[in-house]
């Protein structure tokens, strides 16, 4: 069984590169054949799913998607535009300001709420939008994993390491995630500003988007602030932190509904919600489930092992750069729900301090996903949206921009992790 096992899992993740637009459904029906095998028993089913993770997802979908339907975020962009000088300085804002968004937003929303702005001032200015474009969706993945509800992978993580929002800051007495990304934000801003160090043409002043509607914004503070406050509550319930990202977007959808006297104005936040990630996501449990049941994990950790036995800094290093390998060229969110799993069964088996290779983990999956176009669905966005208004990206100008400055980042938080958790 453990054979079919990983046959079937192999099997579904190169379906899922092959058909990437069709991962959720492709997940889904190797999930059904785990269960329908036996593979893991129907009765497992459900412990197997992580519900705290999808409520979280769900409801942090839903108040971003009221968030950014307030303009919010346009006014926001419109604000740092007018403070800058020229195009570097504003290009070296908006990569600021996206990063800072992406550690409480989505990646692609922050993506998709910046990219329009950005646009129509490169045509006031008759210069090209693609570096500065290209900036903001590389730094609004380099801060995901900043936050708890930064990225889908750091509610995977917060999971599987039992984290509360603080922990993203301090843990076991140290800095944690939070501080590690922002040094290596640091780093990746002296890059950008070297890359755009010639881009000296002044900025016309615009005209600021204005806010009808400042709901969504203290909404997504609250959710933000609830969430800290849960993080000191000794013995709460599990799903926690889902129900309070649940509560406050239905809240947002009863405060919209009273404002609108409609029903049907809510329907376009409902659709915002990614329900494909959630039923991938669903899937990938069941399968994780099914892959744990037989002793598949364990398998995968020995793999690991055996390459990486050597030393511990051997392992370290192969999880760190494997991962950002994988990552520059599959969708970070299935890999990292396999390897959360993998890696505790490598620090059981090995004696690994599991914070250093669960920290390297994210670190290489989040930051890895920059280093190619289709790493990461916020640059598969971005360049989406230059391509629909006529700019076209090269592989040469792409990788321009995000090599050095992945690196840079990348190997910040390498570096600084081995420092602050000695093996």
């Amino acid at each position: 069984m453990i054979q079919f096992a990983i046959i079937l899992f192999f099997l579904t993740y190169a379906l899922m590169l092959v058909f990437s637009n069709y991962k959720h459904c492709i997940a889904f029906i190797s999930a059904c054949i785990f269960v329908l095998f036996g593979i893991l028993p129907v009765e497992k089913i459900l412990d197997s799913i992580d519900f705290n993770v999808l409520l979280m997802i769900l409801g942090t979908m839903g108040t971003v998607s009221l968030f950014i339907e307030s303009k919010m975020p346009n006014m926001l962009s419109d604000l740092i535009i007018l403070k800058t000088k020229n195009v570097k300085w504003m290009t070296l804002a908006l990569a600021l300001f996206s990063g800072v968004i992406s550690a409480f937003v989505d990646n692609v929303a922050t993506v998709l709420m910046i990219a329009p702005v950005t646009i129509a001032v490169a045509k006031k200015l008759k210069v090209s939008p693609v570096p500065i474009i290209l900036a903001v969706s590389i730094f609004s993945n380099l801060e995901g994993a900043a936050t708890l509800v930064g990225d889908t992978t750091s509610i995977l993580l917060a999971g599987a390491m039992k984290l509360n929002f603080m922990d993203f800051f301090f843990y076991e007495g140290k800095m944690g995630l939070f501080f590690i990304v922002q040094l290596g934000l640091i780093a990746a801003l002296l890059v950008l500003y070297f890359l755009m160090r010639k881009h000296n043409r002044k900025i016309e002043k615009g005209s600021v988007e204005k806010i009808s509607d400042y709901a969504p914004t203290v909404l997504l503070v609250l959710t933000v602030v609830s969430l800290i406050v849960a993080s000191f509550i000794d013995k709460k319930p599990e799903l926690i932190n889902g129900y309070i990202c649940m509560f406050y977007f239905i809240v947002g959808i009863i405060i919209k509904i009273i404002k609108t006297k409609s029903f049907s104005s809510i329907f376009n936040n409902l659709k915002e919600i990614d329900y494909q990630t959630l039923l991938l996501l669903a899937s990938l449990f069941v399968i994780i489930g099914g892959v744990k049941e037989v002793g598949a994990i364990d398998y995968i950790g020995k793999v690991f092992m055996n390459i990486g036995s050597s030393s511990p800094f051997v392992m370290y290093t192969l999880i760190v750069f494997v991962s950002v390998l994988v990552s520059a060229f599959i969708d970070n969110i299935p890999y990292v729900a396999t390897m959360l799993p993998v890696v505790l069964s490598i620090s059981l088996g090995t004696g690994i301090n599991p914070t250093i290779l669960y920290y390297g983990l994210i670190v290489g999956s989040t930051l890895g996903g920059n280093i190619t176009p289709i790493g990461a669905s916020a640059n598969i966005a971005a360049i989406g949206i230059l391509n629909k208004n006529g700019y076209s990206v090269s592989n040469k100008e792409y990788f321009k921009m995000s090599v050095p400055i992945s690196l840079a980042a990348i190997l910040t938080g390498y570096i600084l992790i081995l420092l602050l958790f000695p093996f």
